[in-house]
């Protein structure tokens, strides 16, 4: 069906307006340069490194580091550094399926809790409060032990256990969305349900959830991490950073470096995102956005003043 031009509607989607300060802080610069870095050592660790992360040499176990192992080799004669770039893959990889299957089940759950409410928001309701009642990592856990180890059954466990946090807060902002004029304007024109939550709603929500996902992603790390330290993770001999600092801290006194390196790797990487997170924080909401300095400003007026 055709609409007229008096008729015709868009999707509103609210648009920054104040243009004042930036969330391009020093801090902000730092962590995204840190972040870029690492995702570039870890796409392209067969390039930057010759050495196979699987690869055993038993004569060159747990060398120091020099100019062929920068950071020494591990226990079996592994290189560190390069099993540190391909450890990183491996965990930013299954750290973004976790919140990519987290975002897949909670965003529609979500929608449908709060555009719908009555029982609908309630069975939702009451079963995030149950998965929410119990530590996120002791979950995790629990779905492991009876999913069985693996790298799969991992992030499945740590999906099922980010997706009542994102349910919550995309529900909540679809209450404050769903009455709204714009909401109103797509039900009086005719569009259904699906179009309004997907269409109208989700694209006004998106900022706020795009800060929760990439606090999620320092999370899942940590998680995995703590997993793969267990045991319960990624299994030997693919590399990972919480693996590695199972291996290594059996040989801190050989090596510190097997057990430094990753944990370094780990600290470093959240942090990281949790400073770029804040700085997606303000950027999408700019009354929380640094304002700029006039000082220098103010100085040069006051010289061009004094000229004259």
């Amino acid at each position: 069906m055709k609409f007229s031009g008096l008729f015709w509607h868009r999707p509103l989607i609210r648009t920054q307006r104040r243009k004042e300060g930036s969330f391009f802080t020093v801090p902000m610069a730092i962590a995204l340069a840190v972040l870029i870095l690492i995702i570039l050592c870890c796409i392209f660790a067969p390039v930057i490194s010759p050495y196979s992360p699987t690869e055993q040499d038993l004569s060159k176990a747990l060398a120091q580091p020099g100019a062929n192992h920068l950071l020494g080799t591990d226990n079996v004669g592994r290189d560190l550094l390069t099993r540190l770039f391909y450890g990183g893959r491996t965990t930013l990889l299954c750290a973004l399926g976790v919140v990519v299957l987290s975002m897949v089940i909670g965003i529609p759950l979500g929608l449908f809790s709060g555009y719908y409410g009555g029982w609908i928001d309630t069975v939702i309701g009451r079963i995030c409060d149950v998965v929410l009642s119990f530590p996120s990592l002791l979950l995790a856990f629990v779905f492991v032990a009876g999913f069985g180890r693996g790298v799969s059954n991992s992030i499945i466990a740590l999906g099922i256990v980010y997706v009542p946090m994102l349910v919550r807060l995309v529900r909540s902002l679809t209450l404050v969305e769903k009455n709204k004029t714009y909401v109103e304007a797509a039900m009086s024109i005719g569009y259904s349900d699906l179009r309004i939550m997907f269409v109208h709603i989700l694209p006004n929500c998106i900022s706020t959830v795009t800060v929760q996902v990439t606090l999620d992603l320092a999370y899942a790390i940590l998680d995995l991490a703590s997993l793969s330290f267990l045991g319960l993770g990624v299994q030997p001999p693919t590399a990972d950073w919480g693996a590695m600092l199972d291996e290594g801290r059996n040989f801190l006194l050989q090596n510190p470096l097997l057990a430094l390196a990753p944990g370094i790797a780990i600290i470093v990487t959240v942090v990281a995102l949790n400073i770029f997170s804040d700085g997606l924080h303000q950027y999408f909401e700019p009354v929380q956005r640094k304002l700029p300095s006039f000082a220098k400003y103010e100085k040069k007026q006051r010289r061009k003043a004094g000229a004259a």
